[in-house]
């Protein structure tokens, strides 16, 4: 093993590369120097070939043989390490730029949240990148599980799948993080929930409503714009006392922001949490769709309803003025049961689809 090592305009000497030079100066071999110093050949050889660090012990047998400081071999060891350190960084940030241009795409962040503009400094945008999500390196955003449990049981997650639904909960997150609510408490976010039922026709922006609505049960409701390629439909994740509720505006059509926003509180009903994607199954899965379904639609009355086998636009919209909610959520309902196809255009002018001031 060399004892001193280069990248780039970096050298990083080991103190063994140095002892090595005053063996060979004194004209003797490592055994006698071992026996001179008080220590074991085997541990001068290790020192030599930078397969050891220097002990305290040895930098104080050296300053006493050579007549030198304790420190000035300690500094030898530290400055080594140091060394050793930049390099290591150096390299990690090679490879953390690859992952930066394969993975993100800095206009999210200046377009959402007012980073600097910075073009064609692409290290620098890396750099405020990383800052910005609070971890060391990006790399650690391919970790499976990095933020919070993947619950994902149908797909295999790419590296790309997983680094930007991971970046997706960690903005969450910090968001969460940095929001002082009180404790979660299940009863409020039940009613919570029934606020949120009755805001499903409502034809503003009604996300400051929910927002301050969950806030009350220590529910942190977060909307995020989505990243291509993250495959999220929502996630939750506990956080001290409280707990995030997360879901990006990817799907914004009625039946669709319902159903994930419900879906993912069915979830946290259940002590459940971690990031929901695309095509899951399992009784997790099965547990929160039954939640979502039969709180946006009442199983009883959509059973009626279904029997008379009328899915006109006429008799949609009557029947989700029935039962207080939005025609979409009817239509995408009747949809997602093939009892209406989803290329029929006469009903297409029911899909409503929300555009939420999101925040930031």
């Amino acid at each position: 093993m060399n004892n001193y090592k280069e990248y780039n305009d970096i050298i990083a000497f080991h103190p063994g590369y140095y002892i090595k030079e005053i063996i060979e100066d004194m004209g003797i071999t490592q055994q006698d120097f071992a026996k001179r110093l008080g220590t074991t050949p085997k541990n001068i050889s290790q020192l030599v070939n930078a397969e050891q660090n220097l002990s305290t012990d040895i930098a104080l047998k050296l300053s006493r043989l050579l007549n030198t400081s304790i420190a000035y071999w300690l500094n030898l060891q530290k400055n080594y390490d140091i060394k050793i350190a930049e390099i290591n960084s150096q390299k990690e940030l090679a490879a953390e730029e690859i992952l930066f241009k394969k993975n993100f795409d800095y206009n999210y962040y200046t377009t959402h949240f007012n980073l600097p503009d910075l073009p064609r400094q692409k290290t620098q945008q890396l750099i405020e990148v990383r800052n910005f999500l609070g971890v060391s390196s990006l790399s650690v955003l391919a970790q499976a599980d990095m933020s919070v449990s993947f619950r994902s049981s149908t797909i295999n997650l790419s590296e790309s799948n997983t680094i930007r639904a991971n970046t997706l909960v960690q903005i969450a997150t910090n968001q969460a993080i940095n929001t002082v609510a009180p404790k979660f408490d299940k009863k409020k976010l039940q009613i919570a929930v029934d606020y949120a039922l009755s805001l499903t026709t409502y034809q503003e922006d009604f996300y400051p409503l929910l927002y301050e609505k969950f806030l009350e049960a220590g529910v942190i409701f977060v909307i995020l714009p989505n990243i291509k390629g993250s495959n999220i439909n929502g996630a939750t994740k506990k956080i001290k006392e409280n707990v995030m509720l997360l879901v990006n505006d990817r799907r914004l059509n009625a039946d669709c922001f319902w159903f994930t926003l419900f879906h993912e509180i069915g979830h946290i009903m259940n002590g459940d949490y971690g990031i929901s994607f695309d095509k899951e199954l399992g009784e997790q899965e099965e547990i929160a769709n039954k939640y979502a379904e039969e709180l946006l639609i009442p199983p009883a009355k959509y059973k009626d309803y279904i029997a008379k086998h009328d899915f006109s636009k006429e008799s949609i919209m009557a029947f989700a003025k029935d039962i207080n909610r939005d025609p979409g959520i009817v239509l995408g309902r009747l949809q997602k049961d093939e009892l209406v196809p989803y290329n029929r255009k006469a009903l297409q002018v029911l899909r409503r689809k929300y555009k939420i001031n999101l925040c930031s």
